[in-house]
């Protein structure tokens, strides 16, 4: 499974993400929003308006969420 965790500068809950999928030796890719338009439209796309959006497989969600974070694992 890809995880891509589209973030953005001196975000705390885009920090806080990254560190627990770290954590639990899960790999993911960070991509910038301030940096990449097709990913800020993707992330529009799919209804979200804050960082950080997480796409895991089919699964997608915002902001620091440990619980589906532990479900990955």
């Amino acid at each position: 499974m890809t995880i891509t965790v589209y973030s953005k500068p001196a975000c705390v809950q885009c920090t806080a993400t990254t560190r627990a999928l770290a954590a639990r030796g899960l790999d993911y890719e960070v991509i910038d929003l301030t940096e990449d338009e097709a990913a800020f439209a993707h992330v529009a796309g799919l209804g979200y308006r804050q960082a950080p959006v997480v796409v895991a497989g089919e699964e997608h969600w915002a902001g620091f969420r440990p619980d589906l974070i532990g479900r990955l694992a």
